[in-house]
């Protein structure tokens, strides 16, 4: 915000933009924050702070939206990565979606949930002996294969289980996705997949189909994060299904796969789209089906992997502020910074990716005149700031309530105890309840590590 009228901002900053907040979000007369009909301020003083708040409505329909926008909830894969709890994941298995994990521990989490395996698919570029062996016992559907290492001991493995394991191969496309380095997961310089461009994608296809304990059932790639377009898709579905018509033409085999992976773009702030579900979707099916009429084979089913875009806009992170400092920047320019009881420990993303956020007062309503202001975390380091640059009402103060919204993607998940803090609780809502998901740790938690 950049407009210095005092009422302009207060109307501004107390609103909560529709297209970041949760669905069920809204503000009441008495300028309190709720979720679902629960005050944020009744589930702080429950709960303490920092917790993240849960709309467990509209995490489930962004699940129904992806499973209509492609065509059925079985062309939809959560990617547990984004956030897993064993409530998060009986949600996903009673709205009919499979799930993704990327280790031993997300795959026994899952189906500590009672998640059937035969919808589990297993990702990772450094799968042990015992993640690979879990997913023979188990069951698991799909074990995306890495490298040429994997291949053959799963192979092993599989045949020691006398069983044949579903797999497909990774395939770097070499689409460069507009996005940040560190998520961008296609391109040729990165650790995942085999390549495109120099055959080895071709080469691990006919190994797996020529293994005596694989069944190649498709292929997989992925563009990498926070992308709002089907462009980056549909080149990469182009390019690997040119490998799907050799694969067709020299070894006879017709994959009935395509799983084109994830990291569907949100909003995380007000100036910020969200991603349209059912134009990408539908330019992303419509560009499968014709590529694949142009090269003369069967177009593939494709299966898709969203998790931030399910797991993100619902949640929100709710703060205490504590020490509000004014601090000279230059010669007559100064900076509020405002500290919360929380920060990079368990939100890493701002430090990490330079990840921005909108945070608002969620206790009362604010009135005063927009002034410089960064929200910073409670640790012992510079670089632990939440919200870097903003322009907040200068009336925020000492005990108020701040929450950030769209965080349930990569928070909870990338959390740490950095400074020995204690990860926050997680509370999800619905129809004016509250239900805990994940209790806060305590220091009895981390002394009990100890030998």
């Amino acid at each position: 915000m950049t407009d210095k009228n005092p009422a302009a901002t207060a109307a501004t900053f107390n609103g909560l933009p529709a297209h970041v907040w949760p669905r069920n979000a809204a503000r009441g007369a008495d300028g309190v924050v709720s979720i679902a009909g629960v005050a944020l301020t009744d589930i702080a003083e429950r709960f303490g702070t920092p917790v993240m708040v849960v709309d467990e409505d509209d995490f489930r329909s962004r699940c129904r939206d992806m499973a209509r926008a492609f065509g059925g909830p079985e062309h939809v894969h959560y990617a547990s990565k984004a956030f897993l709890t064993r409530t998060i994941a009986r949600w996903v298995e009673e709205e009919g979606l499979s799930l993704d994990v990327a280790s031993e521990n997300e795959l026994r989490i899952a189906l500590m949930a009672d998640f059937p395996a035969a919808r589990i698919t297993a990702h990772g570029n450094n799968k042990d002996d015992a993640f690979l062996r879990a997913c023979v016992e188990e069951g698991v559907g799909h074990v995306v294969l890495d490298s040429d290492q994997e291949l053959e001991r799963l192979d092993a493995i599989a045949g020691e289980a006398g069983r044949a394991q579903h797999v497909m191969i990774r395939v770097k496309p070499g689409i460069e996705a507009h996005t940040h380095e560190f998520i961008a997961t296609s391109h040729e310089d990165q650790k995942f997949g085999f390549s495109l461009a120099s055959g080895s994608a071709y080469r691990a296809a006919e190994a797996a189909v020529k293994a005596a304990n694989l069944e190649l059932v498709g292929l997989h790639c992925h563009v990498g994060s926070q992308v709002f377009d089907a462009q980056g898709f549909t080149a990469a579905a182009d390019r690997v299904l040119e490998l799907y018509s050799r694969i067709h033409d020299e070894l006879g085999v017709i994959l009935p796969e395509l799983d084109l992976g994830g990291g569907y773009g949100i909003a995380y702030t007000e100036d910020e789209q969200p991603l349209d579900v059912d134009e990408v979707a539908h330019d992303l099916l419509t560009a499968v089906a014709k590529t694949a009429a142009e090269l003369g084979i069967e177009a593939p089913s494709v299966l898709v992997e969203p998790g931030r875009a399910i797991a993100g806009p619902g949640t929100v992170t709710v703060y205490e502020v504590g020490t509000v400092k004014d601090v000279t920047v230059d010669e007559g320019v100064s900076r509020r910074y405002l500290s919360v009881d929380g920060g990079m420990s368990d939100n890493i993303r701002p430090a990490l990716y330079g990840s921005l956020y909108d945070a608002r007062v969620v206790s009362r309503t604010v009135d005063g005149t927009a002034t410089s202001t960064r929200i910073v975390g409670s640790h012992c380091e510079s670089g632990d700031v939440l919200i870097r640059d903003a322009e907040h009402p200068d009336d925020i103060r000492r005990g108020d309530l701040v929450a950030l919204a769209a965080t349930g993607a990569y928070t909870y998940a990338m959390s740490s105890r950095y400074n020995a803090f204690n990860r926050p609780a997680i509370v999800s809502v619905r129809d004016g309840a509250v239900t805990p998901m994940m209790r806060r740790e305590t220091i009895e938690d981390f002394l009990a590590l100890e030998g």
